[in-house]
């Protein structure tokens, strides 16, 4: 079968493109990254990814669940990568479970956090706070960026929406910045506060996105451990993600998951039901 050329905003978008039109995993996939793609400064000199690929020779076929291979999204095998790699955004990678592992545990049940009914007064105060953070941390940043600030009162949540050019230096590497925003915001208006406000950062409907990934991603991991019997340890991921993989593979008949390790390498690992 002759390569196919694919191309996306990054290369693993190109790689899931692929892999959905060639209706294969990315691990039954020969791939050649043709260029890396590049999102520019501010939008100029932006450049798209661009790989080419095909199945490989031997590909077993992928016929127990129709509708898990439809929503399949590639995965990578682990590689070495230089310090530089590294700082570019890569979808999770699979490794095999070592066999002498950090002390196994179930998820735990989300704590609920104290809802306190809140005047329109001190609404309007913790607006004002999370405004003057975050546009005090953009100026220092040389950044233009509109703020959409909402705050639910039936569960004590603060919502803001960063609106710009090229969100993507405020998302960072796997939502890495975007998260250390979200927390630094939070540590404010959380600060002398009774009661607990919940705060979210998003831009360009990156939470939805990556969330969207993610069940993807755990779909594609139950079937190849429900194909292969093996049990697959997943990148490190943060508290909100791994609660997103447990979730989506709650129901699941085949496959069970828990987490394991020491924060910041704590990982979700996906077995057999026995």
């Amino acid at each position: 079968m002759e390569f196919k050329e694919f191309s996306a905003k990054t290369a693993d978008e190109a790689i899931i493109k692929a892999s959905i039109e060639l209706g294969v995993s990315s691990e039954n996939l020969e791939i050649q990254v043709v260029t890396e793609g590049s999102s520019g400064f501010f939008g100029i000199g932006k450049k798209p990814a661009i790989i080419k690929a095909r199945r490989k020779e031997e590909t077993l076929p992928e016929e127990p669940v129709a509708e898990e291979i439809k929503e399949s999204v590639p995965v990578k095998k682990e590689v070495k990568k230089t310090d530089k790699a590294a700082e570019k955004p890569v979808e999770e990678t699979v490794k095999p479970v070592r066999h002498q592992e950090t002390k196994k545990e179930q998820p735990k049940p989300r704590e609920e956090k104290k809802i306190i009914k809140r005047s329109e007064e001190e609404i309007a105060e913790i607006k004002a706070e999370a405004e003057m953070f975050l546009s005090g941390v953009f100026k220092a940043m040389e950044l233009e960026v509109e703020l959409k600030i909402e705050y639910t009162a039936e569960d004590g949540s603060l919502e803001v929406e960063f609106i710009g050019q090229d969100m993507g230096i405020l998302i960072g590497k796997r939502g890495q910045t975007l998260d250390s925003l979200q927390y630094l915001t939070s540590l404010v208006v959380n600060k002398g506060r009774q009661g607990y406000v919940r705060v979210k950062l998003d831009t360009e409907d990156y939470r939805n996105r990556r969330k969207e990934t993610l069940e993807n991603l755990a779909k594609s991991i139950a079937y190849k451990v429900r194909k292969t019997r093996k049990p697959v340890s997943l990148e490190p991921m943060n508290p909100y993600e791994r609660r997103i993989i447990h979730s989506a593979l709650q129901g699941n008949r085949y496959v069970e998951t828990y987490s394991e390790g020491s924060e910041p390498y704590r990982h979700v690992v996906v077995k057999l039901k026995k």
